[in-house]
């Protein structure tokens, strides 16, 4: 099997795989929207919980990614791991619009703001600035090793930020609320709504494996035309 009908394969392998997820996805949203408990303070504007909390994660898991190959692209000079790091980083910024829009559309039924320069938004721009700034530097720079040279700084840099995102609601005073899943002790959810929360997650998780399967394998097959 030649290099090309590899890397095709793998794109038609991300695109099940995304097509798979976005169908499951739509039932998620069915459960949120049909089967979900309407919470008792926030009323139905609660619900966006199952959008943004799931895109909030898919976003950091990326940028977190892009950090460790990045990492493992400075060791290794593996040029796999540098494809890896792109394709991350571009599903990790579409989660993160995903997680910036609905983010104002919940906090003004609820906090009564649309924006708040708190720490974790705060942190949370400036790490998707950093990435806008990733992409852009991409495509500014044609030699393909400087390229890959300066990008991979950048990526670990993100892999610096991403933990102060998680951990800003405990080191500073917040109007975001603390996990209610990643925390130390038990979940505390009601169980039918973690139910469906965690079958998000699930789904979301599964919409990043193939999104950046697609993506990677037409940066593969991108750079084995290129050389």
């Amino acid at each position: 099997m030649t290099a090309t009908n590899e890397h095709d394969r793998l794109i038609r392998r991300g695109l099940w795989i995304t097509a798979l997820a976005l169908v499951a996805l739509g039932g998620v949203f069915a459960q949120a929207l049909f089967r979900a408990p309407v919470e008792r303070w926030q009323g139905p504007a609660q619900k966006i919980l199952y959008v943004h909390a799931p895109a909030a994660t898919m976003s950091l898991l990326a940028f977190l990614l892009v950090g460790v190959a990045s990492t493992g692209y400075l060791f290794l000079k593996d040029r796999r791991l540098d494809t890896f790091a792109e394709a991350s980083a571009e599903v990790g910024l579409a989660f993160g619009a995903v997680m910036m829009t609905t983010g104002p559309l919940w906090a003004r039924p609820v906090w009564g703001t649309w924006w708040q320069w708190e720490p974790r938004l705060t942190l949370t721009l400036l790490l998707m600035l950093l990435f806008i700034g990733y992409r852009t530097m991409r495509t500014a720079i044609d030699d393909p090793d400087d390229r890959a040279r300066f990008s991979a700084v950048v990526g670990i840099m993100a892999l610096v930020l991403v933990p102060f995102v998680h951990l800003s609601v405990y080191l500073f005073r917040t109007i975001h609320p603390q996990p209610v899943i990643f925390k130390p002790s038990a979940p505390s959810m009601p169980p039918e709504m973690l139910r469906v929360l965690l079958m998000s997650m699930a789904a979301y998780f599964a919409v990043y494996l193939g999104f950046v399967t697609t993506r990677y394998g037409i940066g593969r097959r991108a750079a084995g035309e290129a050389s």
